[in-house]
């Protein structure tokens, strides 16, 4: 999504139509969704702590080859096809590491230390995760207008790919037992007991599960719907007769959402089944969605902060426990590898379905009435489907 704030500069620098820089993205996103699964087995495998060093030091250098993806191009020849290719290979690299690798990860690691307050925990973690996610739009316009874009990628760079890297280092670990403890701290037999004897599940009997897609495909709505919406943010709310400030502006609103919703949420969520959760999530998505296509009035603007920011708080909440939940922490990193293949892959074809909206139609609203009339038929199902937590 941070790479979203990111298009109008592209377009301009690079060369690109809106919908050329849309199909690079769709296309280097799509080929990193592929990869994934097996990326969730080396988790499985290999732990988190060498992972999310090794993720941080790729996406560290991805962000860095895409600030200079124009010298590139130039000193090829500056061909379209050539800068077409450069592009796509930068957005491949940085959703595989980034959103793909390094997020699953950095999550799976955190719920194996924590189970009667894996909810509490993973809402801390969400409150971060939320309010980045938010205002990370904001910040990062902040940086471009202070730095430039290319400033504010190698800024991005470097916090990532030798700051974040060397945190994970000194202070990730893959699970309590490596370090001689028990998850939650506890200390007497009969706890243990409690926390060792979770059932899991394979990737294959996830996939046989309607309840893996629901939330693969729910969590991935958000994905496709916000990426699009932080892709073409200028675009839309210019289509609505809103300016520039007013469309980065509205990043705050949402996030201030975001965390109320994932504070609370947080706290209800170790005392409650999953699935009331995700209906409100869903609910709260479709109340934005009707926000955005209505962006032109004052109303309109806060139903989308509103739905989009309590939807993307409650997101961080069913997306850290929707599968350890319902599939145990044994395959977790395998399972949790397609969940997030599925996601990835769904933000690559929200700001393409957009752009060629735009082209075809002449406006956004066909693009935001695709994405309601899918929320809707996800909101049906997640009350219909029977949802059975191990």
């Amino acid at each position: 999504m941070g790479m979203a704030v990111f298009t109008d500069p592209f377009i301009e620098v690079l060369g690109m139509s809106r919908t050329e820089l849309s199909l690079a993205y769709l296309f280097g996103t799509m080929g990193s969704s592929l990869f994934l699964t097996r990326a969730g087995r080396w988790y499985d495998r290999f732990g988190g702590r060498v992972m999310i060093c090794l993720s941080s030091v790729a996406l560290g250098v991805m962000v860095f080859y895409i600030s200079v993806v124009d010298w590139i191009s130039q000193f090829l020849g500056n061909f379209g096809w050539v800068t077409f290719i450069l592009i796509f290979t930068g957005y491949f690299g940085v959703r595989f590491f980034g959103q793909g690798v390094l997020t699953s990860c950095s999550r799976n690691v955190m719920l194996l230390w924590f189970v009667k307050r894996r909810g509490l925990v993973s809402g801390i973690r969400g409150v971060f995760v939320s309010f980045g996610f938010s205002l990370a739009p904001l910040v990062l316009a902040w940086l471009i207008t202070d730095f430039g874009w290319r400033g504010a990628l190698w800024f991005l760079a470097g916090i990532v790919g030798i700051g974040f890297s060397l945190l994970a280092l000194v202070f990730v670990r893959d699970s309590p037992e490596s370090c001689g403890l028990v998850a939650d701290g506890v200390i007497s037999e009969s706890d243990i007991r409690v926390v060792t004897a979770v059932p899991s599940k394979t990737l294959h009997d996830a996939r046989r599960s309607p309840v893996f897609w629901i939330y693969s495909f729910s969590l991935g709505m958000h994905a496709m719907f916000g990426t699009a919406l932080t892709f073409h943010v200028v675009s839309i709310f210019a289509e609505a007769g809103r300016g520039r400030e007013e469309a980065f502006g509205y990043f705050f609103p949402a996030a201030l959402f975001s965390t109320i919703t994932n504070i609370v949420a947080s706290w209800m969520v170790d005392y409650f089944p999953l699935k009331p959760f995700l209906i409100v999530m869903l609910g709260a998505f479709i109340f934005g969605a009707i926000g955005l296509m209505n962006l032109d009035q004052e109303w309109g603007f806060w139903m989308l902060a509103s739905g989009f920011g309590a939807g993307g708080g409650l997101w961080g909440v069913t997306s850290n426990l929707a599968f350890i939940r319902f599939f145990g922490p044994l395959h977790l990193g395998e399972i949790s590898g397609l969940s997030t293949s599925l996601t990835v892959f769904a933000s690559a074809i929200g700001p393409a379905a957009f752009s060629l909206g735009l082209d075809y139609f002449g406006s956004y609203n066909a693009g935001i009435q695709f994405c309601l009339v899918l929320l809707v038929c996800l909101f049906i199902a997640s009350i219909v489907v029977r949802q059975e937590e191990v």
